[in-house]
């Protein structure tokens, strides 16, 4: 994981978020700093994306914005403005690209608006063909940035779960009971046991440690986005707001 602390670190480590990394570096040291943001605003394109076309952007306009944005935070902002005390990175963030959009209307085209900087790879049509944001309906702009970033960091830290996994040469295993992650009960432990040589009973084990596992990457991953340890329960609860208590 990119996480500069593992899974389990607790309090003693948290200071060593990405998000604290912005604020505390900042004036000391800029350019470490500044990758942390890239890396942190990378991670967040897809959520602010679908925030901009709930709001009735076009998909060029909306990639244009966001590409534009993240250069403008990342490449011209003072990292002195980014304090920690700002708390949540997402709310930052959100609250950041309304008011960029505020001045970019005064602003004529891309040029102007992202300066031919490249801060993060965006593809608009692969965006749109998995998002399949309709043009109108019941999703508040605010909604579909809160699903894109619950459904982004599930995703990331299912990645993350199976390349530690591949890493350790149990790739297999981890396809096997990957299911145990998605409705809760594996509905065939015991063709899962016949497939992987082991016990039902180690696979049960198995399937276990592997939720704890995902559980962790997860907290990890958000532990990179907010300011206090206690935030992170509190992100966790969001996330699955976000979809619908799935």
């Amino acid at each position: 994981m990119s996480s500069t602390h593992g899974p389990g670190g607790g309090a003693a480590q948290f200071l060593t978020t990405r998000w604290s990394l912005v604020a505390s570096l900042g004036q000391s040291d800029p350019p470490r700093a500044r990758a942390a943001l890239t890396e942190l605003c990378e991670r967040y394109w897809t959520p602010l994306y679908a925030f901009l076309r709930r709001r009735g952007l076009d998909s060029h306009a909306a990639a244009d914005t966001v590409q534009g944005f993240f250069a403008e935070l990342v490449e011209k902002r003072n990292f002195g403005e980014l304090s920690a005390d700002r708390g949540r990175f997402r709310s930052f963030l959100l609250a950041a690209l309304v008011h960029h959009l505020s001045h970019e209307r005064a602003r004529a085209n891309a040029q102007k608006r992202g300066g031919g900087a490249r801060i993060v790879s965006i593809d608009p049509l692969d965006a749109d063909e998995r998002l399949q944001i309709p043009v109108s309906g019941e999703t508040s702009p605010e909604q579909a940035f809160e699903r894109e970033w619950a459904l982004a960091l599930l995703a990331r830290a299912l990645a993350a779960v199976r390349e530690d996994y591949e890493a350790d040469g149990r790739g297999e295993l981890f396809a096997l009971l990957r299911p145990a992650l998605q409705g809760g009960e594996l509905s065939d432990v015991a063709g899962i046991a016949l497939e992987a040589g082991m016990s039902e009973g180690a696979v049960r084990v198995a399937a276990t440690r592997l939720r704890k596992r995902y559980r962790e990457a997860l907290h990890a991953l958000i532990r990179d986005t907010v300011e206090h340890e206690h935030e992170v329960e509190s992100e966790i609860a969001d996330l699955f707001r976000a979809l619908g208590g799935r």
